[in-house]
This record gives C-alpha cells, sequence and structure tokens, in this order.
C-alpha cells in the first residue's frame, strides 16, 4: 500500500475529482484537504511514521489553494490553536 500511495504522488499531475466535493466551487475541498494534511503530518510525527506519506493531500491543497488563503491559515496557526478556526 505504501508504494501505491508513492506511486500516486509520484504520478501527481493536478487534484483528482473528489466525490465528496461534486460542484465547481471547491473551496471546502481545498479547506479539507489542508486540515487533512496538518492532522495527517500531526499524527505521524507523534507515532513516528514515515511524514512523507502526508505529501499527497500537501500537493491536493497546494494545487487548489489561492497562496494568500494557505499563507493566512500558516499564519493563524503559528498564532495558536485559538486563532485557527480548524480542529488539527
Amino acid at each position: 500500500m505504501a508504494e501505491d500511495i508513492k506511486t500516486k504522488i509520484k504520478n501527481y499531475k493536478t487534484a483528482p475529482f473528489d466525490s465528496r466535493f461534486p460542484n465547481q466551487n471547491q473551496t471546502k475541498n481545498c479547506w479539507q484537504n489542508y486540515l487533512d494534511f496538518h492532522r495527517f503530518e500531526k499524527t505521524m510525527t507523534s507515532k513516528g511514521g514515515d511524514v512523507s506519506m502526508c505529501e499527497w493531500y500537501r500537493r491536493v491543497y497546494k494545487s487548489l489553494c489561492p497562496v494568500s488563503w494557505v499563507s493566512a491559515w500558516d499564519d493563524r496557526r503559528a498564532e495558536g490553536t485559538s486563532q485557527f478556526p480548524g480542529k488539527i
């Protein structure tokens, strides 16, 4: 399974269709993948796992989300959990 994910990451071009977000507006898809990346990274780090498996979510949110949103969310996360609206 790990090899399958690494192959998908290697062949990644752009965010694939996600049936959870079928509409043209991909704002929720962007937000969910941003949260998923940081949750997965936090979990893998705490368990001593391979953080490179999180790369898929990072690439998806990087291709869907505007840079200004990501930088604003990163700033809020750096300020502390009370400033960031998502649960990571």
